[in-house]
């Protein structure tokens, strides 16, 4: 491999790692490695700290790729729990409002979901990396400034049910979506939808284009992985 002229690396973000640290970890590694100060690297689509999955990363000349690999539709599960809101729509905050459950059936969910595919209007989290004035929407809300953020337009293809739990009330979905797209504001427009609430309780990226969570490596086994590989230097 030559880390220098490019490579891709895939990762499997653990949870609660956030992509610039799994980033780091990688790239203090391979620098080692190779003998330099600071190889060259980026990801292509950050994850959010409390979600998993996959991450590509992309080292040397591979870097002007990242554009292009963003743009490739992607794949997650997500448990939403319902009946409960939280600031940032998923468990880095408390809940701070619960909601009546006891008319959600699979059939109203099932008829819900048929409106969140193809092309839908979607407002950002306030709790996002969305630029406001240069400023990310997430650093204004801690700081406990108002935060609006307009609506955009994003593409979803399927949204489907792998398991619903009526005595939780926890309903899992696997989304296939396009660039841009927020899994946690997902959760809170169902929510809405179902004249309930919702947060993520989970989030994986199963898929990133034709890379799947099977073919990512596990920060635990980075290391063993980079000691295997045949390096050359440029």
């Amino acid at each position: 491999m030559n880390f220098t002229a490019g490579e891709y690396i895939y990762i499997n973000k653990p949870y609660r790692m956030t992509s610039f640290g799994a980033l780091a970890y990688v790239r203090t590694r391979v620098s080692r490695k190779i003998g330099v100060r600071r190889v060259k690297i980026g990801h292509a689509g950050t994850l959010d700290p409390l979600a998993t999955g996959v991450l590509i990363l992309c080292t040397g000349k591979k870097t002007k790729e990242i554009e292009s690999l963003q743009l490739h539709d992607k794949e997650y599960t997500a448990t939403l729990q319902l009946g409960a809101t939280t600031p940032s729509y998923d468990m880095e905050h408390e809940v701070d409002a619960t909601y009546p459950t006891a008319h959600i059936t699979r059939e109203l969910i099932d008829s819900v979901l048929t409106n969140f595919v193809g092309d839908i209007q979607q407002v950002p989290p306030q709790y996002s990396a969305c630029k406001i004035g240069g400023d990310r929407a997430y650093e204004l809300m801690r700081k406990g400034k108002e935060v609006e953020l307009a609506a955009k337009t994003v593409h979803i293809d399927s949204v489907d049910v792998i398991d619903f739990n009526p005595t939780t009330m926890q309903l899992s979905i696997r989304v296939v979506c396009g660039k841009g797209t927020y899994i946690r504001s997902l959760a809170r427009d169902i929510g809405q939808a179902l004249n309930s609430g919702a947060y993520l309780t989970a989030l994986c990226r199963t898929r990133l284009g034709g890379i799947r969570i099977e073919d990512c490596i596990t920060i635990e086994d980075f290391p063993n992985w980079l000691e295997e590989q045949e390096i050359e230097l440029s």
